[in-house]
Protein backbone atom coordinates (compact mmCIF):
# COMPACT_ATOMS: atom_id res chain seq x y z
CA UNK A 1 0.00 0.00 0.00
CA UNK A 2 0.88 3.56 -1.17
CA UNK A 3 0.69 6.59 0.59
CA UNK A 4 -1.28 7.27 -2.20
CA UNK A 5 -3.64 4.29 -2.19
CA UNK A 6 -4.76 5.70 1.41
CA UNK A 7 -8.24 6.99 1.92
CA UNK A 8 -7.57 8.99 4.61
CA UNK A 9 -3.97 10.57 4.37
CA UNK A 10 -1.55 10.84 1.39
CA UNK A 11 1.88 11.72 3.11
CA UNK A 12 3.53 9.96 6.70
CA UNK A 13 2.89 13.58 7.90
CA UNK A 14 -0.72 13.75 7.13
CA UNK A 15 -1.12 9.72 8.97
CA UNK A 16 0.81 11.31 11.94
CA UNK A 17 -1.49 14.40 12.21
CA UNK A 18 -4.88 12.10 12.12
CA UNK A 19 -3.70 9.44 14.57
CA UNK A 20 -2.70 12.55 17.40
CA UNK A 21 -6.05 14.17 17.00
CA UNK A 22 -8.26 10.98 17.01
CA UNK A 23 -9.57 11.02 20.73
CA UNK A 24 -9.06 8.45 23.07
CA UNK A 25 -11.50 8.43 25.49
CA UNK A 26 -13.06 4.87 26.49
CA UNK A 27 -12.66 1.49 24.97
CA UNK A 28 -14.75 1.78 21.83
CA UNK A 29 -11.91 0.93 18.98
CA UNK A 30 -14.17 1.04 16.02
CA UNK A 31 -11.80 3.73 14.46
CA UNK A 32 -9.47 1.35 13.82
CA UNK A 33 -11.70 -0.09 11.28
CA UNK A 34 -9.88 -0.91 8.06
CA UNK A 35 -6.83 -0.08 9.93
CA UNK A 36 -5.77 -2.56 12.39
CA UNK A 37 -7.08 -6.05 12.98
CA UNK A 38 -7.02 -8.19 15.82
CA UNK A 39 -8.36 -11.62 16.88
CA UNK A 40 -10.83 -11.92 19.42
CA UNK A 41 -10.77 -14.78 22.32
CA UNK A 42 -12.90 -17.74 21.66
CA UNK A 43 -14.62 -17.34 24.64
CA UNK A 44 -16.47 -13.90 23.80
CA UNK A 45 -15.80 -11.90 26.59
CA UNK A 46 -19.17 -9.22 26.33
CA UNK A 47 -21.77 -12.37 25.23
CA UNK A 48 -20.58 -14.36 28.43
CA UNK A 49 -20.84 -11.34 30.32
CA UNK A 50 -24.49 -10.94 29.43
CA UNK A 51 -25.29 -14.01 30.65
CA UNK A 52 -24.00 -13.84 33.82
CA UNK A 53 -25.49 -10.72 34.81
CA UNK A 54 -29.30 -12.39 33.43
CA UNK A 55 -30.58 -12.73 36.78
CA UNK A 56 -27.31 -11.56 39.50
CA UNK A 57 -29.02 -9.76 41.86
CA UNK A 58 -26.19 -6.54 42.91
CA UNK A 59 -23.17 -6.53 40.27
CA UNK A 60 -19.57 -4.21 40.45
CA UNK A 61 -18.16 -2.89 37.28
CA UNK A 62 -14.66 -2.50 37.54
CA UNK A 63 -12.57 0.05 36.01
CA UNK A 64 -15.59 0.09 33.13
CA UNK A 65 -13.46 2.23 30.71
CA UNK A 66 -16.14 4.21 29.01
CA UNK A 67 -18.52 1.81 29.96
CA UNK A 68 -19.20 0.14 26.56
CA UNK A 69 -19.05 -3.23 27.45
CA UNK A 70 -21.22 -3.14 30.45
CA UNK A 71 -23.78 -1.55 28.47
CA UNK A 72 -23.13 -3.88 25.43
CA UNK A 73 -24.15 -6.85 27.73
CA UNK A 74 -26.99 -5.28 29.21
CA UNK A 75 -28.44 -4.19 26.64
CA UNK A 76 -28.40 -7.40 25.64
CA UNK A 77 -30.11 -8.96 28.48
CA UNK A 78 -32.72 -6.80 27.81
CA UNK A 79 -33.11 -7.45 24.48
CA UNK A 80 -33.68 -11.45 25.32
CA UNK A 81 -35.75 -10.99 28.12
CA UNK A 82 -35.23 -14.36 29.54
CA UNK A 83 -34.07 -12.98 32.75
CA UNK A 84 -34.50 -9.90 34.84
CA UNK A 85 -31.72 -7.33 34.61
CA UNK A 86 -29.40 -7.37 38.01
CA UNK A 87 -31.64 -5.66 40.57
CA UNK A 88 -28.20 -3.16 41.45
CA UNK A 89 -25.44 -2.48 38.96
CA UNK A 90 -22.44 0.05 39.84
CA UNK A 91 -19.31 0.81 37.95
CA UNK A 92 -15.87 2.42 38.82
CA UNK A 93 -13.38 4.11 36.47
CA UNK A 94 -10.24 5.52 37.56
CA UNK A 95 -9.64 8.16 34.46
CA UNK A 96 -11.64 11.61 34.73
CA UNK A 97 -12.59 11.50 30.96
CA UNK A 98 -13.75 8.04 30.97
CA UNK A 99 -15.90 8.42 34.38
CA UNK A 100 -17.65 11.25 32.33
CA UNK A 101 -18.21 8.84 29.51
CA UNK A 102 -19.61 5.71 31.06
CA UNK A 103 -21.69 8.25 33.15
CA UNK A 104 -23.53 9.52 29.77
CA UNK A 105 -23.71 6.49 28.55
CA UNK A 106 -24.81 4.26 31.69
CA UNK A 107 -27.06 6.72 33.67
CA UNK A 108 -30.07 5.92 31.57
CA UNK A 109 -29.71 2.58 32.54
CA UNK A 110 -30.15 3.40 35.98
CA UNK A 111 -26.10 2.67 36.64
CA UNK A 112 -23.86 4.86 38.87
CA UNK A 113 -20.36 5.63 37.74
CA UNK A 114 -18.33 6.30 40.95
CA UNK A 115 -14.68 7.95 40.71
CA UNK A 116 -12.20 5.35 42.43
CA UNK A 117 -8.84 5.73 41.69
CA UNK A 118 -6.93 2.24 40.18
CA UNK A 119 -4.91 2.17 43.59
CA UNK A 120 -7.42 2.85 46.03
CA UNK A 121 -9.86 0.64 47.89
CA UNK A 122 -13.34 0.15 46.60
CA UNK A 123 -15.80 2.08 48.33
CA UNK A 124 -18.42 -0.40 49.14
CA UNK A 125 -19.24 -2.31 52.35
CA UNK A 126 -17.79 -5.73 52.52
CA UNK A 127 -20.25 -8.60 51.13
CA UNK A 128 -21.94 -6.01 48.92
CA UNK A 129 -22.05 -8.11 45.50
CA UNK A 130 -22.92 -11.40 44.12
CA UNK A 131 -21.15 -10.54 40.87
CA UNK A 132 -18.05 -8.67 40.33
CA UNK A 133 -17.02 -8.05 37.11
CA UNK A 134 -13.66 -6.58 34.72
CA UNK A 135 -12.31 -5.97 31.47
CA UNK A 136 -8.88 -5.72 31.47
CA UNK A 137 -8.25 -3.93 34.54
CA UNK A 138 -4.82 -2.12 35.35
CA UNK A 139 -4.32 -4.44 38.27
CA UNK A 140 -6.54 -6.88 39.88
CA UNK A 141 -6.78 -5.86 43.38
CA UNK A 142 -7.62 -9.45 44.43
CA UNK A 143 -8.03 -8.58 48.45
CA UNK A 144 -10.75 -5.91 47.38
CA UNK A 145 -12.25 -8.57 44.75
CA UNK A 146 -12.79 -10.78 48.18
CA UNK A 147 -13.86 -8.45 50.34
CA UNK A 148 -17.13 -6.67 48.60
CA UNK A 149 -17.73 -10.15 47.48
CA UNK A 150 -21.11 -12.43 48.98
CA UNK A 151 -19.80 -15.96 49.98
CA UNK A 152 -20.20 -17.88 47.61
CA UNK A 153 -20.15 -14.43 44.89
CA UNK A 154 -18.34 -14.49 41.39
CA UNK A 155 -15.64 -12.46 39.99
CA UNK A 156 -15.56 -13.00 36.12
CA UNK A 157 -13.68 -10.80 33.92
CA UNK A 158 -11.04 -11.10 31.19
CA UNK A 159 -7.58 -9.90 31.84
CA UNK A 160 -4.64 -8.37 29.70
CA UNK A 161 -1.55 -11.55 29.57
CA UNK A 162 1.93 -11.00 29.99
CA UNK A 163 3.64 -8.99 27.35
CA UNK A 164 1.05 -8.54 25.15
CA UNK A 165 1.76 -6.60 21.24
CA UNK A 166 5.52 -6.40 23.28
CA UNK A 167 6.74 -6.38 19.09
CA UNK A 168 5.18 -3.16 18.68
CA UNK A 169 6.31 -2.07 22.54
CA UNK A 170 9.79 -3.14 21.94
CA UNK A 171 9.91 -1.71 18.50
CA UNK A 172 10.17 1.32 20.28
CA UNK A 173 11.61 0.73 23.67
CA UNK A 174 14.28 -2.34 22.70
CA UNK A 175 14.40 -5.79 24.33
CA UNK A 176 12.30 -6.03 27.40
CA UNK A 177 13.20 -7.51 30.82
CA UNK A 178 12.52 -11.61 30.96
CA UNK A 179 10.91 -10.22 34.12
CA UNK A 180 8.27 -8.94 32.23
CA UNK A 181 7.05 -12.34 30.71
CA UNK A 182 5.79 -13.43 34.05
CA UNK A 183 4.08 -9.35 35.04
CA UNK A 184 0.11 -10.61 34.65
CA UNK A 185 1.04 -14.26 33.94
CA UNK A 186 -2.60 -16.34 34.67
CA UNK A 187 -0.87 -18.33 37.47
CA UNK A 188 0.65 -16.25 39.04
CA UNK A 189 -2.92 -14.25 39.17
CA UNK A 190 -4.28 -17.78 39.81
CA UNK A 191 -1.94 -17.45 42.95
CA UNK A 192 -2.59 -14.02 44.23
CA UNK A 193 -6.46 -15.23 43.89
CA UNK A 194 -6.03 -18.22 46.10
CA UNK A 195 -3.95 -16.37 48.61
CA UNK A 196 -6.68 -13.47 48.74
CA UNK A 197 -9.04 -16.64 49.60
CA UNK A 198 -10.61 -16.95 46.21
CA UNK A 199 -11.52 -20.33 44.75
CA UNK A 200 -10.40 -20.41 41.05
CA UNK A 201 -13.49 -21.63 38.80
CA UNK A 202 -11.90 -21.74 35.10
CA UNK A 203 -8.93 -20.06 33.97
CA UNK A 204 -7.96 -19.64 30.40
CA UNK A 205 -5.26 -18.01 28.22
CA UNK A 206 -5.24 -17.42 24.25
CA UNK A 207 -2.43 -15.60 22.15
CA UNK A 208 -3.83 -13.95 19.54
CA UNK A 209 -2.63 -11.95 16.07
CA UNK A 210 -2.90 -8.20 15.10
CA UNK A 211 -1.91 -6.23 12.42
CA UNK A 212 -1.81 -2.58 12.17
CA UNK A 213 -1.77 -1.45 8.21
CA UNK A 214 -0.77 2.35 8.92
CA UNK A 215 0.87 4.56 10.99
CA UNK A 216 -2.32 6.57 11.85
CA UNK A 217 -3.09 3.31 13.93
CA UNK A 218 0.14 2.70 15.35
CA UNK A 219 -0.01 6.36 16.96
CA UNK A 220 -3.35 5.98 18.10
CA UNK A 221 -3.11 2.55 19.46
CA UNK A 222 0.04 3.92 21.65
CA UNK A 223 -2.09 7.11 22.81
CA UNK A 224 -5.06 4.83 23.50
CA UNK A 225 -3.01 2.50 25.44
CA UNK A 226 -1.14 4.99 27.31
CA UNK A 227 1.28 1.68 29.10
CA UNK A 228 2.61 0.34 26.05
CA UNK A 229 5.37 3.30 25.70
CA UNK A 230 5.30 5.57 28.68
CA UNK A 231 5.25 8.95 28.03
CA UNK A 232 4.68 8.22 24.05
CA UNK A 233 4.50 11.61 21.91
CA UNK A 234 5.09 11.96 18.40
CA UNK A 235 7.48 14.50 18.16
CA UNK A 236 9.70 12.23 20.69
CA UNK A 237 9.45 9.07 18.79
CA UNK A 238 9.32 10.55 14.97
CA UNK A 239 12.23 8.59 13.57
CA UNK A 240 10.94 5.09 14.45
CA UNK A 241 7.70 6.29 13.36
CA UNK A 242 8.98 7.47 10.06
CA UNK A 243 11.11 3.79 9.49
CA UNK A 244 7.64 2.03 10.37
CA UNK A 245 5.98 4.05 7.84
CA UNK A 246 8.71 3.24 5.64
CA UNK A 247 7.87 -0.37 6.66
CA UNK A 248 4.15 -0.61 6.45
CA UNK A 249 3.96 0.73 3.06
CA UNK A 250 6.69 -0.94 1.58
CA UNK A 251 6.15 -4.52 3.04
CA UNK A 252 2.37 -4.73 4.48
CA UNK A 253 1.42 -4.91 7.82
CA UNK A 254 3.35 -4.98 11.22
CA UNK A 255 2.58 -8.12 13.52
CA UNK A 256 1.73 -8.08 17.24
CA UNK A 257 0.36 -10.53 19.52
CA UNK A 258 -2.18 -9.73 22.26
CA UNK A 259 -2.43 -12.09 25.28
CA UNK A 260 -5.78 -12.41 27.12
CA UNK A 261 -6.93 -14.71 29.62
CA UNK A 262 -10.45 -15.52 31.16
CA UNK A 263 -10.64 -15.57 35.03
CA UNK A 264 -13.37 -16.96 36.87
CA UNK A 265 -12.77 -16.79 41.11
CA UNK A 266 -15.53 -17.61 43.82
CA UNK A 267 -15.71 -16.64 47.16
CA UNK A 268 -16.43 -19.45 49.16
CA UNK A 269 -19.37 -20.30 50.91
CA UNK A 270 -17.67 -21.13 54.45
Amino acid sequence: MSDDDHPQGTTFEELLAEGAAVPTEGWDFSWFEGRATEERPSWGYAVSLAGRLAGAGAVLDIQTGGGEVLDFALARVAAAATAPAPVLTVATEGWPANVARATALLRPRGIAVVAVPETAPLPFADAAFDLVTSRHPVRPRWGEIARVLRPGGTYFAQHVGPRSVYELVEYFLGPQPEAASHDRHPDRERAEAEAAGLEIVDLRAERLRIEFHDIAAVVHFLRKVIWMVPDFTVEAHQPRLRALHEQLTGQGPFVAHSTRHLIEARRPLA
